[in-house]
């Protein structure tokens, strides 16, 4: 499926766990889209990130989002921008391994994207990047990034 972009879309992944950061980065290596993917550990980092606090950053087409991050949890991020005009507009795609029923629907009532649990092989991680990115950056009209 062709791109829209003509430079690489910018998704931010924020994630803490080494090993699921190595299965999304050779996932998103795999992916037919091109995306510059941007990494932080914690929701705190996640925050200043899509704020802009390094002028350099850029604003993210997409930002996927573990829910159990240490200095501000997945939910904390999720309501910060999802309750800001500035940031609404960016999908947030809550990636992580909580089935719990009460994640999933606070995520949704906190304006979530989409919530997608971790799959437990890297086949499976290769599969749903290539979803996402299939969905977010291919298929779906995106507002201009600003």
């Amino acid at each position: 499926m062709p791109s829209r972009y003509q430079q690489r879309a910018v998704v931010l992944l924020v994630e803490d766990n080494p090993d699921d950061v190595l299965m999304i980065r050779e996932a998103f290596e795999q992916s037919l889209l091109p995306v510059q993917l941007y990494l932080v550990s914690t929701g705190e980092q996640a925050i200043k990130f899509v704020r802009r606090t390094d002028p350099a950053a850029p604003r993210p087409s997409l930002i996927l989002l573990d829910l159990n991050l240490p200095i501000g949890n997945g939910l904390a991020v999720l309501a910060d921008l999802k309750g800001d005009p500035d940031y609404l507009a960016i999908p947030i795609v809550v990636l992580t391994t909580s089935q719990a029923p009460e994640d999933i629907k606070q995520c949704y009532v906190l304006h979530a994207n989409a919530y997608i649990i971790k799959p437990p092989d890297f086949d499976g991680f290769a599969a749903v990047v290539q979803q996402i990115t299939a969905c977010f950056l291919g298929l779906v009209s995106l507002p201009p990034s600003s």
